[in-house]
């Protein structure tokens, strides 16, 4: 982690034993421990991970690092990202530590963190931690000794906790007892609660990828690679799937017919359910630059306002609370319901959709599928590095020219990966390949690519 960047979109993410390696992990423990440090009310940080191998190695030094500043640190295992932040509230710690990659492959790992109130961390406190952390006598300085030393403890039981939590956001007058369901749990951090929770509220359920190795989390499964789920939903003809990424806090939907639903019809359609129940604060939801204009469209269309913030569940929450509002998402999957949850919950989103499917009387793909989207191109590049957009010669020219030709364009580097996502949306589908070509060698001369 030394020299470069630390934190991302989300937290901090990289090659496990390269950029997020034990000694940067102990580094950084010690740093977000000293800063909880004052303010703190209970002397207890809670610490989950999801199923890679690496956890062990990041785990053992951010307990090191914690203990070693005078915090008592709480150990739960593999737990997904939105248990964390619920637990971390929930028990009273002063802050939360997820180990997690998210949907990236095993090889690579990392930290997200949580305030006492199961918030996310906003960017001038990431800063102030990143600013600690570089400052080694600092470090050294404020470790503790004698009875100041932290302790930590392993607790194997808050996994009834998250349950009760998840199942208390599902309508106690419905049932899933006529649903017929298939989960892919990613070898991820929802292994063990997701097929709970849709047993215990009676589901019929046919679970994928439940086995993790250590090694086999986002492997060809999950959120990122829905094909499998979908074969099997017609395969077992069941009423819906669900896939989960490797800690949890995304969701992927495939109805029926064994088709993945657009992330942002999912969003326009939960939104319209919680307006007709009458439970969408603000009459407003959150999406980011990310999704399709489409669903600008049908929500106006309902006279539901929409509001734009940058890529991150974290940004759509911050947006959601300055507004009043109680629901946003991200088309990749992130769905917040903050009257249950101040993050993206996979499952929590997984049960508000069968719920509203139960409710409508109709089949996932007719429910979930109320709109078109614009038609839409999207290319990722692999860089070498991000040079500042502002210095590419001749951006804004290429910007101005697309719009004029009724495309909206959208460059941005990844929060979590070396690469660039270029995306560009028109009601005219017949213009965006020969444009994307354009504009992909527009964007690998500028990058020596």
């Amino acid at each position: 982690m030394a020299g470069e960047k630390l934190f991302g979109t989300d937290g901090v993410r990289g090659k496990a034993g390269k950029k997020v390696d034990a000694y940067s992990a102990l580094k950084l423990a010690m740093a977000t421990g000293l800063y909880f440090r004052e303010g703190s009310k209970t002397n207890k940080i809670l610490v989950g991970k999801d199923t890679r191998r690496s956890g062990y190695m990041i785990e053992n030094a951010i307990v090191s690092g914690l203990t070693a500043v005078g915090f008592d640190v709480i150990q739960i295992g593999p737990m997904p990202t939105p248990a964390v932040a619920f637990l971390t509230q929930d028990m009273r710690c002063d802050a939360g530590i997820m180990i997690s990659a998210s949907h990236n492959p095993y090889y690579d790992n990392g930290v997200k963190f949580f305030d006492s109130e199961g918030n996310k961390l906003k960017k001038d406190v990431e800063n102030k931690i990143e600013e600690i952390r570089t400052n080694t006598e600092l470090l050294i300085k404020s470790q503790k000794t004698n009875m100041e030393i932290g302790r930590s403890k392993r607790i194997d039981d808050v996994i009834g906790r998250y349950i009760v939590h998840i199942k208390n956001s599902f309508p106690k007058s419905m049932t899933l007892s006529k649903m017929r369901v298939v989960i892919d749990c990613a070898n991820g951090a929802g292994y063990k609660v997701a097929p709970t929770v849709l047993n215990e509220l009676g589901a019929e359920v046919i679970v994928l990828n439940n086995n993790p190795t250590g090694f086999n989390i986002n492997d060809d499964c999950g959120a990122m690679y829905p094909a499998n789920l979908s074969e099997a939903v017609i395969k077992y003809r069941a009423d819906l799937g669900i896939a989960l990424d490797g800690d949890a806090d995304r969701l992927v939907v495939v109805d029926e017919r064994g088709e993945v639903v657009d992330g942002d019809k999912l969003i326009g359609a939960l939104a319209l359910h919680l307006k007709r129940e009458k439970k969408l604060k603000g009459n407003g939801v959150v999406v980011t630059v990310m999704s399709n204009y489409g669903l600008d469209e049908f929500l106006q269309k309902h006279s539901i306002k929409v509001f734009r913030s940058n890529v991150g569940d974290k940004n759509v929450v911050e947006l959601m609370q300055k507004k009043g509002l109680n629901f946003g998402g991200e088309d990749s999957g992130h769905i917040i319901f903050s009257d249950f949850a101040k993050t993206g919950d996979g499952i929590l989103s997984a049960l508000q959709t069968l719920s509203y499917i139960i409710s409508s009387g109709k089949k996932a793909s007719e429910a979930l599928n109320l709109f078109e989207t614009y038609p839409q191109r999207v290319v990722n590049l692999n860089i070498h590095y991000k040079k500042p957009l502002e210095e590419f010669t001749g951006l804004k020219k290429l910007q101005e020219s697309l719009e004029k030709k009724g495309i909206k364009p959208l460059f941005r580097y990844s929060g979590t990966e070396n690469k660039i996502r270029l995306k560009i949306q028109s009601k005219d589908n017949s213009i965006l390949d020969e444009e994307m070509k354009k504009i992909v060698t527009f964007f690998k001369k500028e990058l020596a690519l």
